[in-house]
């Protein structure tokens, strides 16, 4: 009997530890998003950088899931570089890094070349992502220029906000 009752108050105790760790799984989960006026920002700020240069370009700015923001095209930009902008911006975000470094690292002799087969991803530069701190919050793209002029505006995007991501 008593050992009966041990037994029972294990398994009681037993089943509300599970409970209890089972309620903390369901609770909300609190994130901090990219503002449509800061993506825009952004944009102004890394299309202005790549005009002042000369370029006429595209730029997109994603939030955390990868969703498109803000797209600016300059009115002398390649229709080309809408897409283009917009997988830069995408790539960066996904896998939180610039895409100057995403292309470094899927070179056909690396073991992960294949990410470059997935949708939307472009291994290219000119995307970056949009960090608050640690946390990946997006990412911009910009299109239509070189390859090192599209990273440089799209870190100019970047840097007009800065003091807003820390």
């Amino acid at each position: 009997m008593f050992q009966r009752l041990v037994s029972r108050f294990f398994m009681c105790s037993l089943l509300m530890a599970l409970v209890s760790v089972g309620a903390q799984a369901q609770g909300l989960v609190t994130e901090r998003s990219l503002s449509l006026a800061m993506a825009k920002t952004i944009a102004e700020a890394a299309q202005g950088e790549c005009r002042a240069k000369g370029f006429h370009t595209t730029v997109a700015v994603v939030d955390r899931a990868g969703q498109l923001l803000v797209l600016l095209r300059d009115e002398q930009a390649a229709p080309h570089t809408i897409e283009m902008a917009r997988r830069k911006a995408y790539t960066a975000r996904m896998f939180r890094i610039p895409t100057a470094e995403f292309q470094k690292r899927t070179t056909p002799d690396q073991p992960i070349a294949g990410q470059r087969e997935l949708t939307d991803m472009i291994a290219l530069s000119g995307g970056v992502p949009i960090k608050l701190g640690e946390e990946t919050i997006g990412g911009v793209g910009s299109a239509g220029s070189n390859l090192d002029s599209d990273d440089a505006c799209a870190k100019a995007g970047i840097a007009k906000v800065a003091d807003l991501l820390k």
